[in-house]
């Protein structure tokens, strides 16, 4: 689905730790980096992007499930 791309909080407290790259919409990502705004990925998580994945990152299994019933 290319509405939604992977970012990365800056910190966590929740179960899927610092290191756990997140499904978002798109067209929200720009105005995070730039504005600081928070935004909710597929699992729930709010935070601000302030980084992108490189390949072979971890992904949040939660984003990652959610994603996949999505495209089918």
């Amino acid at each position: 689905m290319s509405t939604l791309t992977e970012v990365r909080p800056e910190e966590s407290d929740t179960d899927t730790g610092p290191d756990m790259f997140h499904y978002v919409k798109k067209d929200k990502i720009a105005e995070s980096a730039v504005m600081g705004t928070f935004v909710r990925a597929l699992c729930g998580e709010k935070f601000p992007v302030t980084k992108t994945p490189k390949p072979g990152s971890p992904v949040c299994p939660r984003c990652k499930e959610i994603y996949e019933s999505m495209a089918h």
